[in-house]
């Protein structure tokens, strides 16, 4: 498998084609190329299967009128061989390409509807100044393209860029990046992600499946090179008697199918699910190894399977996957990956990253997870995919099927409903259950901007409801196998391994849909050709398993183990900013999926999950870092934060420096006292290897500055926000509070209850009116005035915090004068003799970027004047973990 990239209409540019290529290393690690031409240039990067030694791209015909740069592997190319020998066409190597590009050269475009595989390729006809690109029947491999300014004063004014993947258009240079909006709506709306030609970039559009391109003088014209979905529904209009007969030619073409996918000079596997199909396509690699069949060379004597388990999770398949190594014993090594939610946070940037555009679910972590270690010892990898599609694998289907059956005839749809209850129950078995609890609904545009949303109101997702075929047709080229077959590509290349779907062999497909509906669906049976055609090979748990799992993550689980982290996303600054998204809404449903209390689902959030980190990567300027969880440089105890100072000179003309220092995180079960204490002994232990510069900074007056955030904390007064209570008031009354960066303040519904809660409703509908009135007038702060008991010092779930106060909100400290006290009492009764008396006191400060407030002290002094020595918070309370520091008067 392979990469290619490339241009038309620009200037000769071999710097841009590097550029492109650099970006897709991983397809091709084993080879590049490039090629330029007039106003065309082609790239190429190899992953080398076929014609090891041969085959380079990009590959010319011996006259040098066409040339290639083809990603994808032609399973009939032998044949096609054969055929344009006759023709008189000679060949230099053995690769599938030479015969790819002279099918071309014979053929011209015509030649596409004879590959039986996939492929994604660009052809060059010098002569025509003509370039053709081209996408197999079901899109296995991708093309992307995208229109650009063509060459100034030249010919063509529209240039084209193109690429196996989106970021060599991004990397180009030539694109100005912009997300399209409608995709983002469709994708939040309906769960819409591969849907036609348009993609999550605005201007970047993909080939669609069995769709060539051409480009030259005359402009960019697109057009289907192929008739296979007309020809599928026409086949369904034959209606072949299913039989055992058509049960058994079923079975002889899917193991040719298979036998010519294993056709490879390096190793191949198998991807095991533990499902009808991946446990089919090993089966039968097995039964051709038993029978000494030459294609299973490349696989070996023992078959190397792949399979992500979840050991005591609802949707563990790993007892199917143990049935499947039962059968093969002798020849199959088995192995085993344990996906864990810890390895999926620590993955999900670069699993986004990855796929390039969101996807619907976590799901294709685990293909993630597989292909990360099957890399380690194959080349190759066969699946199952495309194989529901074609045979209705989902429970959905026998709704359609039944539907069908109804117009038909109401006896024949109550036989074959009687059948099929089980099935049926599984489907609506969660949304009875959420009903009888009382759980409400909860639609996804309740959660979206309201002006964002109006923009799209005119939008629909038509769906085949009532004729089986048709929905499988629909399914097999847009609404479901596409994002399937982009899941597959992206996560094998991402690992270098090729990914082969036998199930997705345009004869084999044909077949099925020639064949009456009961070949497809009967007596509650999906899948049932597949069935037949496997019985005797397949262990009996997996021939007739009717409880369809999918080659998925334990989502709600994982959802649940890590509701911190994306509570974290939710309530970072950018997800509060993006137009797409209301922010309260968002987080008061989830706080209701982890209480039980509606009928939201981990799909919804995962979908906004997914689109704010794609923001992130593809979008937004700084690099995206987990804040909670990121960790600062090592400092000593007289250094200052990052990007801050250790001296600041007030305006009243007081010289102070202060030593924030770290420790670690506090939690409601600390000792305050014996840690903060503990942690100024360990100040003063060091302090005299620190250098005569700060030998002199520390002889005159010092305070203990300490943030109020870990005293709430240790007193209790700090909560996770799905453990507040959030009360319709709340709600109400923090939509009109000015929001401020990052959480902080009342804005959110979180701090409004801890609000309500500390001061009493009364009180803040009063400070509230009163705040309206300042408002009018001009004067700020009112509402704070007013309110009393320290609700200025609420804080809420801070991004920048490290956990778990980036998920929490606190009520100020109780008692900050007391514990200041109590706090100088102890520091006074142990530092060394040489500070004891220049000790001066202790000082309560909730500070930040935006401001600062001293919240209580044992100091008889000007507060202002605490303030002023803290105007540029040298704390830090992410990464960084000082809360608190030693500040010194330099007299």
């Amino acid at each position: 498998m392979c990469g290619i990239a490339g241009y038309y209409g620009l200037n000769a540019n071999e710097a841009l084609l590097g550029t492109m290529n650099d970006c897709m290393e991983h397809r091709g690690p084993d080879g590049e190329g490039v090629f330029v031409d007039g106003p065309c240039g082609l790239a190429h990067r190899r992953l080398s299967i076929i014609d090891v030694a041969h085959g380079q791209q990009p590959m010319a015909t011996a006259d040098g009128r066409y040339t290639i740069a083809y990603n994808g592997e032609v399973y009939n190319y032998l044949d096609l061989r054969g055929e344009l020998e006759a023709l008189g066409r000679t060949f230099e190597t053995d690769s599938d390409t030479e015969v790819v590009l002279q099918a071309f050269a014979q053929w011209g475009g015509e030649a596409f509807d004879r590959f039986n595989g996939m492929f994604g390729l660009a052809i060059w006809d010098r002569d025509e100044q003509r370039l053709t690109l081209a996408r197999d029947h079901f899109g296995i491999k991708p093309v992307y393209v995208c229109r650009v300014a063509g060459s100034e004063g030249g010919s063509p004014s529209e240039g084209l860029l193109f690429a196996s993947e989106i970021r060599p258009i991004l990397r180009s240079g030539l694109y100005e990046k912009n997300p399209n909006e409608r995709s983002i709506y469709r994708y939040l709306k309906f769960r819409a992600h591969e849907d036609g030609t348009e993609t999550f970039f605005d201007g970047i559009e993909r080939l669609q499946p069995g769709e060539m391109l051409e480009a030259d003088a005359n402009g960019i014209r697109r057009s289907m090179f192929t008739r296979l979905r007309e020809e599928l529904l026409e086949l369904a209009t034959e209606q072949r008697p299913y039989d055992d007969a058509a049960a058994a030619e079923y079975k002889a073409r899917l193991i040719e199918s298979i036998r010519l996918r294993l056709q490879s000079e390096v190793p191949v596997g198998t991807s095991l699910s533990g499902g009808l199909d991946s446990s089919a396509v090993a089966v039968v690699i097995n039964q051709l190894i038993n029978d000494g069949d030459k294609t299973t060379e490349s696989v070996g004597v023992q078959q190397n399977t792949f399979s992500a388990v979840f050991p005591n999770s609802i949707n563990d398949e790993e007892r199917y996957v143990d049935a499947v190594l039962d059968i093969c014993t002798g020849h199959v090594d088995g192995h085993k990956i344990l996906p864990k939610p810890e390895d999926f946070k620590a993955d999900l940037r670069d699993f986004v990253r990855t796929q390039e555009e969101p996807l619907i679910s976590s799901g294709p972590y685990a293909q993630y997870q597989v292909m990360r270690e099957a890399t380690k010892h194959v080349t190759v990898l066969l699946d199952g995919q495309g194989a529901d599609e074609m045979m209705a694998g989902y429970i959905p289907y026998y709704a359609v099927y039944l539907r069908q059956l109804r117009a038909q005839g109401a006896k024949a749809a109550a036989a074959e409903l009687s059948k099929s209850l089980d099935v049926l129950f599984r489907l609506g078995r969660f949304r009875v259950k959420a009903k009888l609890k009382g759980r409400k609904d909860v639609p996804v545009t309740s959660l979206l901007n309201p002006s964002f949303t109006s923009q799209w109101t005119d939008e629909r997702f038509p769906v085949e409801q009532s004729n089986l075929k048709k929905r499988l047709v629909q399914d097999l080229f847009h609404n479901s196998l596409p994002s399937l077959l982009r899941y597959e590509d992206k996560n094998t290349m991402r690992f270098s391994l090729e990914g082969r779907v036998p199930f997705l062999d345009k004869e084999v497909v044909k077949f099925i849909f020639s064949l009456t509906d009961e070949a497809i669906i009967k007596d509650g049976w999906n899948k049932r050709i597949l069935r037949d055609a496997t019985r005797g090979l397949l262990p009996e748990s997996i021939n007739r398993r009717r409880n369809k799992i999918g080659f998925t993550t334990p989502q709600s689980e994982w959802f649940m183990r890590l509701k911190n982290h994306f509570y974290s996303i939710f309530l970072s600054e950018s997800f509060a900013n993006r137009p797409y998204f209301n922010q309260t809404e968002v987080l008061h449903a989830f706080e209701g999926w982890i209480k039980g209390s509606n009928n939201a689902d981990t799909m919804m959030f995962w979908r906004f999950i997914n689109l704010e980190l794609w923001l992130q990567e593809y979008f937004d300027e700084e690099p995206q870092v987990d804040k909670a969880t990121a960790q600062a440089a090592p400092k000593s105890d007289v250094e200052p934060n990052a990007g801050k100072a250790l001296d600041l000179t007030t305006d009243r003309g007081e010289t102070v420096r202060r030593y924030p220092l770290r420790t670690e995180l506090f939690a409601k079960d600390d000792d305050l006292d014996a840690k903060v204490l503990a942690r100024i002994d360990e100040f003063f232990e060091t302090l005299p290897t620190a250098g005569a510069e700060h030998d002199a900074a520390t002889k005159g007056r010092w305070y203990l500055f300490i943030s109020e955030k870990i005293i709430a904390i240790t007193q209790g007064r700090s909560f996770f926000v799905w453990d507040i209570k959030v009360g319709k008031p709340a709600r109400v009354l923090s939509r009109y509070v000015t929001r401020t960066p990052a959480g902080i303040g009342l804005g959110s519904p979180f701090t409004m209850q801890l609000a309500i809660e500390e001061a009493g409703l009364p009180r803040v509908l009063y400070a509230a009116a009163g705040g309206a009135v300042g408002k009018a007038i001009g004067r700020k702060g009112l509402f704070y005035e007013l309110v009393g008991n320290q609700i200025a010092a609420i804080d809420g779930p801070t991004e920048y915090s490290a956990y778990p106060s980036n998920v929490s909100a606190k009520l100020a400290p109780k008692d900050p004068d007391d514990v200041a006290a109590r706090l100088s009492a102890g520091i006074r009764s142990r530092v060394p003799a040489a500070y004891r008396d220049a000790f001066a006191g202790t000082i309560v400060m909730d500070a930040n970027d935006i401001g600062r407030n001293v919240l209580g002290s044992d100091v008889p002094d000007d507060k202002a004047r605490f303030e002023e020595m803290f105007a540029d918070n040298p704390l830090g309370q992410g990464s960084e973990q000082t809360p608190m520091a030693l500040v010194f008067i330099q007299d």
